[in-house]
């Protein structure tokens, strides 16, 4: 093809890709790929012409926005973890301080009925799961439950349910809180049931070693889930200066961030349940420090790193204080 009828097959492409921005990540995408073979078919038939100038700029221009698009979203989520999730978390501490006294509250409910009820156990957890256990616990495996299917499977199974039950407690707050405190009861006194069932039966700390396992980041994401629960909940009972629909909004997105946050740790506890849990005879310090790690990162990430985001933000954003004369 002469030089002419190729520049005049695609000119108008070119200055609709120059003058016109792509409308979204996809369109720029296309658009940058037949710029580049345009430009390779110019390299090759018109090494020294002026279009090849022209194509290998706008290509480079086309590079450098796609490039930055990238940094930018990358940027954005290291944001997101580093500073939005922590001061959302931070804002609604109280939240999740009442969550907590709910769930643990729950919990030894559970657990001062379990001793004055031996039925109140398979009530809780059922008549199968019990037996299960106990042919588990006559064959010197109490915890063989979690050796029963295959890793992956396994894995995949309990992250779906755990962020389906986290996501379950967070929604139910739209019912003014009362479906987020009743989903706490729920878990609560299932835990309460399930815990105090091995301590009865003087495996109380070996279930602690094993169970916590996955267990820490688990069940603080439930809570954490709670106070998102909370936070919408809130919103429509005490809307403050704002509309309650403006306030609901606001309830949603910050609830929804919380709940966002939480994913890969559900994610994480699923992994600890599915490929780490079954393993119940491994050394005493191995599982501490596994325990210890997860809860000083719960500890970390939610409570005192918020308040001292907290803050640093609000020591950057006060003047600074003039000395005396």
């Amino acid at each position: 093809m002469r030089e002419g009828s190729f520049i005049r097959k695609n000119l108008e492409k070119w200055k609709k890709y120059q003058y016109e921005g792509a409308a979204d990540p996809d369109e720029l995408a296309g658009e940058f790929t037949e710029l580049v073979d345009d430009l390779g078919y110019a390299k090759t038939f018109y090494p020294h012409s002026k279009v090849t100038q022209y194509l290998n700029a706008l290509a480079s221009r086309f590079y450098l926005g796609i490039y930055r698009n990238k940094k930018e979203e990358f940027s954005r989520i290291l944001r997101f973890w580093k500073t939005e999730l922590p001061l959302t978390v931070g804002k609604y501490h109280r939240e999740a301080l009442f969550s907590f006294i709910l769930f643990l509250s729950f919990s030894l409910m559970a657990a001062f009925s379990a001793a004055h009820d031996e039925s109140f156990v398979r009530g809780v957890l059922g008549d199968n799961y019990v037996e299960m256990t106990e042919e588990n616990i006559a064959k010197g495996d109490p915890f063989g439950v979690y050796k029963e299917q295959d890793q992956i499977v396994m894995f995949l199974g309990i992250a779906i349910n755990n962020i389906k039950v986290s996501f379950t407690v967070f929604v139910l707050g739209i019912f003014v809180s009362l479906g987020t405190v009743w989903q706490l009861f729920t878990n609560g006194v299932m835990l309460g049931a399930f815990q105090y069932y091995f301590f009865a039966r003087g495996l109380g700390w070996q279930s602690v070693l094993v169970i916590w396992i996955h267990g820490t980041l688990e069940i603080s994401s439930v809570i954490m889930a709670g106070a998102a629960g909370f936070v919408l909940g809130n919103s429509i009972l005490f809307p403050g200066t704002h509309k309650r629909l403006d306030s609901i909004k606001n309830g949603a997105r910050d609830g929804l961030k919380i709940m966002v946050g939480l994913v890969p740790i559900f994610i994480c506890a699923a992994f600890l349940e599915g490929f780490i849990t079954r393993y119940s005879g491994m050394p005493i310090w191995l599982s501490v420090f596994i325990l210890a790690l997860s809860l000083s990162f719960v500890i970390w990430y939610f409570v005192i790193y918020p308040i001292r985001l907290k803050r640093s933000v609000l020591q950057q954003s006060s003047p600074n204080e003039q000395p005396l004369n």
